[in-house]
């Protein structure tokens, strides 16, 4: 009898739980979140039928899916410059939100992770006259012997990497070949864009690590091309951590994921414990 008992007050514990779960949490569950790296694939139905349950825990910093493997070696960075540089994010995600839906289109058409769509702040601060001191100007910061090997016309009062869709559409087939180039390695394709392929290949050739990626060359690397990437890294985060960074609540610390343990109360309690 005090079993079935019990085993009542789980179930009656248990299923407002999920209908609570399914309805209003969605932004802490992880069933439609397939562009973060502590998302689950735990359905509400398998839930009832399972042992445990995971959770995303809501006070964790999310790292994109495509960032999620660098999250140890760069979370201390994230952390040191969403303090630092907090006006200049604030004013760079202000200024891109007109061109962050562009770009995700024309990334789209050339298969580009939409993280690439950070570039531009760091390079231009979304301005189409920038002009660097080696001569690189518009958006991107094309130089002008790349612009034109993808496409862009310079020349007399002609600049099309002053245009914006156009030096997209430039900046994205040139990522699309650096990645077929470096295997998808998202990071060293950033690099590359920054010091050229030749810079990473030496970089590459130093560290005489077979597969090496960016945390095994960046050593290797011009100092301005290392400090590139880490901002790279650090934008995509915040921005995905935006109303967190907004309110400074992002916690590197916490966990990503809170394991939720369903048990007969017969045998344990009902309880919530961390997932490390």
């Amino acid at each position: 009898m005090k079993n079935i008992q019990s085993k009542s007050l789980l179930t009656l514990i248990i299923i407002p739980f999920i209908i609570g779960f399914s309805t209003s949490a969605k932004d802490i569950i992880g069933l439609n979140a397939g562009n973060f790296s502590d998302s689950t694939n735990d359905s509400v139905t398998q839930c009832a039928a399972t042992t445990s349950v995971h959770l995303k825990d809501s006070h964790s910093v999310v790292y994109p899916v495509s960032l999620a493997e660098h999250r140890d070696e760069s979370k201390n960075y994230v952390k040191k410059y969403s303090k630092s540089e907090r006006s200049y994010i604030i004013n760079m995600i202000s200024r891109g939100k007109k061109y962050f839906p562009k770009m995700a289109d024309i990334f789209d058409d050339y298969d580009v992770p939409h993280e690439m769509r950070m570039l531009p702040a760091l390079e231009s601060n979304f301005s189409a006259n920038a002009v660097s001191n080696a001569g690189a100007v518009g958006y991107w910061q094309f130089m002008g012997e790349l612009a034109r090997e993808y496409g862009l016309h310079i020349g007399g009062k002609t600049d099309e990497r002053k245009n914006f869709i156009k030096s997209t559409i430039a900046a994205a087939k040139y990522f699309r070949d650096q990645l077929d180039f470096f295997n998808n390695d998202l990071l060293l394709t950033v690099a590359s864009f920054n010091c050229g392929q030749g810079g990473v290949r030496s970089a590459i050739k130093k560290s005489n690590v077979a597969d090496a990626n960016f945390w095994d060359i960046k050593q290797y690397l011009p100092t301005e091309t290392r400090i590139f990437v880490m901002k790279f890294i650090a934008l995509n985060v915040i921005s995905a951590n935006y109303d967190k960074f907004i309110k400074g609540k992002l916690n590197f610390n916490a966990p990503p994921l809170v394991q939720l343990a369903l048990t007969d109360s017969s045998n344990s309690d009902f309880t919530l414990t961390n997932s490390l």
